[in-house]
């Protein structure tokens, strides 16, 4: 048997041509008086699917959500799930449950009386549900805390514990809007790594909401980049990463050196001309054609800084170290150029102390190889 790892590298239903999607939003758009919070979105996702909805507050990305959960609909579009035309469904008869980042716990039940009381709505019987509820205290791994009201237990279990609650029903779609917002930065990157697992295991569909591209990054399949109503790229996490599809993209998710230029020529080898003048080499101009104005994306870490000038590098940058962030995995510098702008370059921390490391105020070169950063038209 593959293990989840490898089951998970392997996994990309949207890379098949002959795959369905399970969830499509198909020219959705959703209005609030003049506000326009969706606007003419279309969007697929596939079954057993981890898929995050990433953007800044306002963006839309919580909308969307709450109209597959049926607790908005749309003011023009179409949102299917497996085949069905979701119109008119309330969301107590759609196969989705929503997960909030409140938990909304009743204070005064105990753990497994939270945890039971959709399936007592339901009119499940009591031997079922006392089963159901001891499979996802075991899941959760809150057998010992059944008993014990919300106020008693840690952040961290009082997700758990709102996670179960959201299980039991067996959804065919999980909806988690912001999880793990509520957490502590240590406590959120591990449950990070235990939904994941979780997900996998129980072979469901998770959609997430989050402005958190750490998080995002790390769970996520699939993630859609939202800004005003729109998305602007779906795709994998290091695609995202290594390959965003605009400015935007590029500078929303992760850290980002932007120089702004024109096309001196195109297409493999090409050439760019920043404003100060100075020149790139980079390994591939894309769409752009000699003339244009592009921007050339590098991150921090594809750069490296010296105090000499690399003989056999092409693109290299003078300046003055104006800032030092050290993180402790890794030292961030801040170098100055003569025109005033700031360059980023970052360098992990391999040894335990490093000799002769440069420090504020003085000279140093940043540089960086023709295929290290992407060229983005817009």
């Amino acid at each position: 048997m593959a293990s989840l790892g490898s089951t998970r590298r392997t996994f990309a239903p949207w890379a098949d041509p002959t795959a369905r999607p399970y969830i499509r939003f198909e020219n959705v758009t959703k209005r609030f008086g003049d506000f326009t919070a969706v606007d003419d979105l279309s969007l697929t996702v596939y079954e057993r699917e981890f898929f995050a909805l990433l953007g800044a507050s306002g963006c839309g990305k919580t909308t969307l959500l709450r109209m597959l959960g049926g607790f908005e609909q749309p003011t023009s579009g179409r949102i299917f799930l497996d085949g069905q035309d979701l119109k008119g469904i309330p969301p107590y008869r759609r196969p989705v449950n929503m997960m909030f980042q409140s938990y909304a716990l009743f204070p005064h039940m105990t753990v497994e009386a939270n945890i039971a009381f959709g399936l007592k709505q339901d009119g499940m019987p009591k031997a079922e549900i006392a089963e159901r509820v001891a499979q996802m205290l075991k899941l959760v791994k809150l057998e010992q805390f059944a008993r014990r009201k919300p106020h008693q237990l840690s952040g961290g279990q009082r997700q758990r514990v709102a996670l179960a609650r959201s299980l039991a029903k067996r959804p065919k779609v999980l909806l988690l809007d912001e999880p793990l917002g509520a957490l502590d930065k240590k406590l959120r990157e591990e449950t990070q790594f235990e939904l994941v697992d979780l997900q996998y295991e129980l072979g469901l569909t998770f959609i997430i909401v989050t402005h958190d591209q750490e998080e995002a990054m790390t769970m996520a399949d699939r993630i859609a980049i939202m800004d005003k109503g729109k998305v602007l790229q779906v795709a994998t996490p290091a695609e995202v990463y290594e390959a965003p599809s605009c400015r935007f993209v590029a500078e929303f998710v992760g850290s980002v050196n932007m120089f702004e230029g024109t096309v001196v020529e195109a297409g493999s080898a090409a050439r760019l001309r920043d404003r100060s003048g100075a020149q790139f080499l980079v390994a591939d101009s894309g769409d752009a054609s000699p003339g244009d104005t592009v921007w050339l994306a590098v991150r921090p870490e594809k750069l490296r800084i010296t105090r000499e000038r690399p003989s056999e590098v092409e693109n290299a940058l003078e300046g003055e170290v104006w800032d030092i962030a050290y993180l402790g995995d890794m030292t961030v510098y801040n170098v100055k150029l003569a025109d005033g702008r700031i360059v980023k370059a970052s360098t992990i921390n391999s040894r335990r102390s490093v000799e002769d490391a440069l420090t504020w105020h003085e000279r140093a070169w940043v540089s960086f190889l023709p295929d290290a950063g992407v060229v983005l038209t817009r």
